[in-house]
């Protein structure tokens, strides 16, 4: 299931890297598109959309929306 999210707080490529982390941590299959600049994630992932949110927020990240 393709999964795209808002997430608020991402300004470098340590934060790429964290919420990418924290979302394969979770799904060690995923795969994940982080655009920087719009704060958007693109997630491929059998995992629920609500476990993705937790684990991203988890990582000190908000996450504005989710579809």
């Amino acid at each position: 299931m393709t999964i795209e999210l808002h997430v608020e707080g991402m300004s470098c490529q340590h934060c790429v890297a964290a919420v990418t982390n924290a979302i394969r941590e979770h799904d060690a299959a995923a795969q994940v598109q982080v655009d920087l600049e719009t704060g958007r994630v693109i997630v491929e992932s059998a995992q629920p959309v609500d476990a993705l949110k937790a684990a991203i927020d988890e990582a000190g990240y908000t996450v504005t929306s989710a579809r």
